[in-house]
């Protein structure tokens, strides 16, 4: 069969193109003790992951915490991120691969994440240097997934048309906005929500490894 395939892919970040739960798990907790607040396991903090690190934190926090000690949590969060950040995070096994076919295929490639922009810019840096066009995270011009604003411009900059662009991510909020911004929502299985999670958010295709978004 003739691979058509798409003019760009853009991608979350967590746990999509990263596994970096191990650090999230480790960064939240950290914060969390020094106020003496109660820690969480892994799977607590999977669960919290996916609407940026206020939301993370909010979730983790007990509930009656007030907006104010969430705001100073957060900055002591994004204060630690530099040291405590990035130590454990990995990409998907064979994940470098799948992009360097795509980008040798003629596609565009993009991120767009709710982490921090300065973070999202940092790590994608890190771990796939020059691989990118575009990387945003959230800032006062990107608004939070799943409001499709930020995904509308990355396609927009990249000039590509949405049915032309396929939106990769790990999450319901992935699949709300490719669906929102009329991208193709395509759905991985590695990441830290469930398949039921993606498929009845939208998602039109799941893919359980990296190499499946050559044949996607």
């Amino acid at each position: 069969m003739h691979y058509m395939g798409f003019d760009a892919y853009i991608f979350d970040l967590d746990g999509t193109l990263l596994d970096t739960l191990p650090d999230l798990v480790s960064l939240t907790n950290a914060v969390l003790e020094e106020r003496g607040f109660p820690t969480h396991t892994t799977d607590e903090i999977a669960s919290y992951v996916g609407n940026g690190a206020r939301v993370l934190l909010q979730r983790a926090a007990p509930p009656d915490t007030t907006d104010q000690v969430i705001d100073a949590i957060l900055a002591r969060w994004k204060e630690l991120y530099p040291e405590r950040g990035h130590a454990f995070t990995r990409p998907y096994d064979g994940m470098s691969y799948a992009l360097d076919m795509l980008k040798e295929r003629g596609a565009k490639l993009g991120v767009l994440s709710n982490k921090f922009d300065a973070a999202t810019c940092a790590v994608i840096q890190r771990h796939f240097p020059g691989m990118f066009d575009l990387v945003r995270g959230e800032s006062p011009l990107t608004p939070r997934k799943p409001d499709p604003a930020g995904l509308l411009k990355m396609m927009a900059d990249l000039g590509v048309k949405p049915e032309r662009c396929a939106y990769v991510g790990d999450s319901g909020s992935d699949m709300t906005v490719a669906v929102r911004a009329e991208a193709f929502p395509l759905g991985v299985t590695w990441g830290y929500r469930s398949a039921e999670e993606l498929l009845s958010c939208g998602a039109a295709l799941l893919i359980a490894k990296p190499v499946d978004l050559l044949d996607a």
